[in-house]
């Protein structure tokens, strides 16, 4: 089921600058800083060669761009995660959805290569493999959609049938294709299943809180005894009906 948002609710839960939460995942692993800190080093080198080329008749503007691009390995993970933001902001039309969990299932999935040379001087390719948790949810109108993340320790308590929160987005009034969707809430368990934190988490839980209070709500009430499995048409994004707009969300 859906429940169309406002443009102001949908840029609550996708601030156009990027939050605490989304500054940390970009922030990325140990590799990633030392590649920030190098272009940092690099910029402020070619910078510095300009000032020697140009004389000091300049100085003053490149002296504020090499703070600027000197401080890339502070101010880069703010960048690409508001990047990412913007570019999900882009569609026009968004709606809180709820529906089940279908499936889950945990892989191992490649997420990188690395050559290195053994003893006898044979070069090595090493895979680097992770564990993944795939999450398959869908609604009773057909709706079907799968998200694989990290696996984390939250992540073992998830089973089929669990009442499963996000927002969806499309660039129809209708919703009747879906474009992209953001990570999944499981409201009965407290836990979130996200790669990317595309969401405010506080404003969510506190609209998914109202919609479930709201007498007319056309929401299925979490309260309710969970269904068994579904069994929807795979891959299908047909037209829903859409319940009322609260001014509010």
């Amino acid at each position: 089921m859906l429940v169309p948002l406002t443009r102001k609710k949908f840029e609550q839960l996708i601030p156009f600058i990027a939050t605490a939460a989304q500054y940390k995942y970009c922030w990325g692993n140990a590799a990633e800083f030392l590649k920030r800190v190098l272009i940092s080093l690099v910029s402020v080198l070619l910078l510095y060669l300009i000032t020697s080329l140009l004389g000091e008749a300049f100085a003053p503007i490149i002296l504020l761009v090499g703070i600027v691009s000197g401080m890339y390995w502070l101010w880069g993970p703010v960048l690409w995660a508001s990047l990412r933001n913007i570019e999900c902001r882009s569609s026009r039309y968004s709606a809180f959805w709820r529906g089940q969990v279908l499936d889950v299932y945990i892989s191992e999935e490649l997420v990188g290569t690395e050559e290195t040379v053994n003893k006898r001087g044979e070069l090595m390719i090493v895979e680097n493999r992770e564990r993944r948790l795939t999450l398959e949810v869908g609604d009773e109108n057909g709706f079907l959609t799968k998200l694989q993340v990290p696996l984390r320790r939250s992540h073992q308590a998830i089973v089929t049938g669990e009442w499963a929160e996000m927002v969806v987005m499309s660039n129809r009034p209708d919703m009747s294709r879906i474009s992209n969707v953001t990570d999944i809430y499981l409201p009965e368990l407290d836990v979130w299943v996200s790669d990317y934190p595309y969401l405010r988490r506080d404003v969510f839980i506190d609209m998914s809180s109202r919609l479930e209070n709201d007498p007319e709500s056309e929401q299925p009430q979490r309260n309710k005894k969970r269904s068994t499995k579904q069994e929807p048409r795979s891959g299908s994004t047909k037209t829903r009906r859409v319940p009322r707009r609260n001014d509010d969300w």
